[in-house]
């Protein structure tokens, strides 16, 4: 049973997040640029998240995008956050159902809060997101780098449809 069960265990320390975020810089609009998507996320298109800090200081959250193409239905969720480093603001907890609180980690941000990767201690889920639909390649690539030097295969990691040629980024 020993050897079955350290089987299962990862050898990846934690997942270190950015040493500071300024909450209030954070919150807004973020365009998903690539992740390893969830179950829900398969086929998302014009995927954003967005973030409001409520006055309890969780943190609102509504995650939309079109399925399976750009005029798919369109699905909108409503998770909730809360941070659970408030030294950092870098480490939440992000609760799609009572009473769970999945690991959510800040580890990369762009001084001008731009670009960021979210990533999970498992390693089974990360999202690179950005300010903007596009972001350039050379910043793409710099965050995959960083994603495989934590320890993810970033084979799994897929681009996410953005393309809003046909109506307006969504106003932040």
């Amino acid at each position: 049973m020993a050897i079955f069960l350290s089987g299962c265990q990862t050898n990846h320390s934690p997942i270190q997040p950015v040493s500071y975020v300024d909450i209030d810089r954070f919150m807004g609009d973020w365009y998903v640029i690539a992740n390893i998507p969830t179950y829900i996320e398969k086929g998302a298109h014009n995927a954003i998240e967005s973030y409001e800090l409520k006055p309890d200081g969780s943190i609102q959250t509504t995650f939309t995008f079109h399925e399976d193409s750009y005029d798919g239905e369109l699905k909108t969720y409503h998770p909730t956050g809360f941070i659970t480093d408030k030294k950092t603001n870098a480490i939440w907890g992000m609760q799609f159902i009572w009473p769970i609180k999945a690991d959510y980690r800040i580890m990369y941000l762009t001084e001008d809060y731009s670009q960021t990767i979210i990533a999970r201690n498992k390693r089974d889920y990360v999202w690179i997101m950005a300010r903007t639909p596009t972001i350039p390649e050379s910043d793409y690539q710099h965050m995959l780098s960083l994603i495989k030097q934590v320890g993810y295969d970033i084979s799994e990691i897929q681009r996410v449809p953005q393309d809003w040629s046909g109506q307006p980024p969504k106003a932040r």
